[in-house]
């Protein structure tokens, strides 16, 4: 305050406001060559762009997407380049142990959303919308993206299907500015009507009506189509109708990218419960599960036979000769016990270095 006392008597009022713009300057993260007045980010945004994805898709390269629901499994995914992470409604199976996709909220699927917004910040983020949160009308859908880009932390949404009702909903998803992608063939949140997990386009009629329903999700303003579960030329024949990328799950080589669940290419599901969750047409990369069992196994055995924790992994110390004094104060305290178990914790440790 003295400084500014003098400077406001004894400078003129140019003086004084270059002083004070430089002091206001070195308090604040606002760059002095900005545009805007608002702080910029410390670590730019790398995000994988719709522009860049259309480039890819325009040149030919195949488009990288893996599903995934937490913050561990997004940091990863964000080292390797991946373009896209799908923040799937299948979160209800393989994280909350339902039978189907159908039981997963608006609120749940937030909270998944937002932790991998925090752990990905490279690929294109996508938010599953999940099951009755945007069949009853196109306001109710549009309501629900937003949450999903705002509170989520997504760049785009995915909603399932063809019916007349969804294109509506796509549609106006698209027109409220909103990125969406469409997905077509087997749509796990219909498998009421489909009679289970069956896949799609397997006789003329459901073969032409993939191609049919991945047209009008493009009519719609859709950026691309995931096709689930189709034979290979059914797909191959969408992507050769479509001018929008396919991304193909179980849907064979020809489409113009591919996904796959973070924890079924890994092979972490290896206990029988999950055989039925995982499926037939994924490639497991590894068998992440076999390895996390034989690693819990240890731990356990360590804990049982007393070599864990050691004096190794208790790495917080007190001298011998406060442990005198603390047993001290405890005996005067007339906690015996309590005393000779510090004395000799000292010196089982002291054994096993």
């Amino acid at each position: 305050m003295s400084s500014l006392r003098f400077f406001t008597k004894h400078s003129s009022t140019s003086l004084f406001s270059s002083f004070l713009l430089k002091h206001i300057r070195s308090m604040s993260n606002i760059p002095e060559n900005t545009v805007y007045s608002g702080p910029t980010s410390q670590t730019p945004n790398q995000r994988t762009t719709l522009a860049q994805l259309r480039q890819k898709y325009k040149n030919l390269k195949p488009i990288s997407m893996i599903t995934a629901y937490d913050y561990p499994s997004a940091v990863h995914i964000d080292m390797t380049g991946i373009d896209i992470c799908l923040v799937g409604d299948s979160a209800s199976m393989v994280v909350h142990g339902h039978d189907t996709t159908l039981p997963i909220t608006v609120d749940e699927m937030l909270v998944h959303c937002r932790a991998v917004a925090r752990g990905a910040k490279n690929p294109m983020l996508v938010g599953d919308l999940p099951f009755g949160s945007y069949e009853s009308s196109s306001d109710q859908a549009v309501d629900t993206a937003v949450r999903i880009l705002k509170e989520g932390g997504m760049d785009a949404i995915k909603l399932e299907g063809g019916s007349p009702s969804r294109i509506v909903a796509a549609k106006a998803i698209v027109e409220a500015g909103i990125a969406v992608m469409g997905h077509v063939g087997l749509t796990p949140q219909a498998i009421s009507v489909l009679g289970g997990f069956r896949p799609q386009g397997r006789n003329i009629l459901s073969a032409v009506k993939v191609v049919e329903t991945a047209l009008a999700l493009q009519e719609a303003g859709s950026f691309s189509i995931v096709l689930e579960c189709v034979p290979a030329p059914v797909a191959a024949a969408a992507t050769a109708a479509l001018q929008i990328p396919t991304i193909g799950i179980g849907a064979g080589p020809f489409c113009s990218g591919q996904v796959l669940v973070y924890h079924d290419l890994l092979g972490m599901l290896q206990h029988p419960h999950h055989a039925k969750v995982t499926p037939k047409f994924c490639k497991q990369y590894a068998r992440i599960g076999d390895v996390i069992n034989k690693a819990l196994l240890e731990y356990k055995e360590d804990v049982m036979n007393g070599s864990f924790p050691d004096a190794h992994y208790s790495p917080y110390k007190i001298s011998e000769a406060d442990v005198e004094g603390f047993s001290n104060e405890l005996q005067k305290l007339g906690f015996d016990k309590a005393a000779s178990a510090a004395s000799e914790a000292v010196q089982k440790l002291n054994a096993t270095k």
